[in-house]
């Protein structure tokens, strides 16, 4: 595995240490101390992730038509890690919605040429398992983010707002590891002529790459805010301090499957995968409805992190299998954006479910829109349709 894989896979564990110290206390912070509804919990969530995934569609562009991925992942990185103060100063969940605006830009600014670079660092062969391993380390950041959260909170008598200045921390060594420990393969000398996302590169990407995103964006649209996952455990008697421990059990699982299921789909088939992943997500939804203790509630809680050990790295070594390399970027721009606007509908869907009739109410529908979905893709994962190219 190269270096510079490894190297990113830390830059995404140090970043979703200081997202994940905010993100895991956030939907209680917002509901008990500035007194917002699900509704706008909701909000905020879909919100902020389909910001991101509209400043992927553009910042993957950019990366195949400058040339240089590495700076646009740098610039999004540091902005991540310098909007966490505002979290700490919000008087009202407005300033939080801005927060959240602004550090999902600077996800959405380094996303798609973040998964550019691995995708021109490796040979299809270990495709699968680079991106697994970048998701298995990220998801490392994203349990123990929550447990410091947790650790501090105890630490700090419960001050929402010591803790989400302390965030900034390990997002400054994030940019520091980018900085130093990566360096960008050489860019294919034609992209800055060819990488602009216009009619006809649309039509140079494929219908192998389309149902991906098609795919990938109905997977999306069936999964909520992982903030619902938490507001389901604090309905279950789960206290207020302990709050980020859902984050922590649903990435443990996320982080130990997704490097391995990311291997075996490079000897064996990802679409596969990937739709044994739809009906994992009906189970934990499911579970989530029906529970009636915070122990079922949890259990819920880690199917849903197999779940997504199952789909996400191998959605993005899809794209990376049937996007051209001069066009990388923009590939992986538009399949985020896809599922970023599927989720900001599912966020918002999932709020307004819970306020009208519950958590119950809300996870059953998430498992019906995934049966749906599942049923609704199958034609598009066929073999023949799917084979790599």
């Amino acid at each position: 595995m190269p270096r510079g894989v490894w190297a990113l896979g830390l830059v995404s564990m140090f970043m979703d240490i200081s997202s994940e110290m905010v993100h895991g206390l956030l939907p209680v912070f917002l509901v008990t101390s500035l007194g917002a509804s699900t509704a706008m919990v909701g909000l905020i969530e879909g919100v902020g992730e389909s910001t991101a995934s509209i400043c992927k569609l553009f910042s993957g562009w950019l990366s195949d038509r400058i040339g240089h991925r590495k700076l646009l992942a740098i610039i999004g990185y540091g902005l991540g890690a310098l909007s966490k103060p505002v979290f700490a100063v919000a008087p009202n969940p407005w300033w939080v919605l801005g927060g959240r605006f602004s550090d999902r830009i600077g996800k959405g600014i380094r996303g798609a040429p973040r998964d550019a670079l691995i995708a021109d660092m490796v040979p299809e062969g270990i495709r699968g398992a680079a991106f697994g391993l970048r998701q298995s380390l990220d998801n490392v950041g994203a349990f123990v983010g929550p447990g410091l959260a947790i650790a501090l909170m105890v630490a700090l008598h419960n001050s929402f707002r010591q803790v989400f200045w302390l965030a900034v921390i390990p997002g400054l060594v994030a940019v520091a590891v980018l900085a130093i420990g990566v360096q960008e393969p050489a860019h294919p000398g034609h992209a800055a002529a060819t990488g602009s996302l216009g009619w006809k590169s649309l039509g140079r990407l494929g219908a192998r790459f389309w149902a991906v995103v098609i795919v990938g964006a109905v997977l999306t649209l069936a999964r909520f805010s992982e903030a619902f996952l938490i507001l389901r455990a604090q309905s279950a008697g789960l206290p207020l301090a302990w709050a980020p421990i859902v984050l922590v059990v649903m990435n443990i699982v996320y982080a130990v499957s997704a490097y391995p299921l990311g291997a075996l789909s490079d000897r064996w088939n990802r679409e596969s995968i990937v739709k044994a992943g739809f009906l994992v997500l009906i189970v934990a939804d499911i579970v989530l409805a029906l529970a009636h203790g915070f122990a079922i509630v949890m259990c819920g809680v880690a199917i849903w992190g197999l779940h997504m050990g199952m789909t996400q790295g191998l959605l993005a070594a899809l794209v990376a299998d049937h996007a051209p390399r001069e066009l990388r970027g923009s590939a992986f721009g538009l399949f985020n954006f896809c599922s970023g606007i599927a989720l900001l509908f599912a966020s918002l869907i999932a709020g307004l479910l819970w306020k009208a009739f519950g958590p119950s109410a809300t996870f059953l529908a998430g498992a019906g829109l995934t049966a749906v979905g599942l049923l609704a893709s199958l034609p598009l994962v066929t073999e023949r349709s799917m084979t790599r190219s």
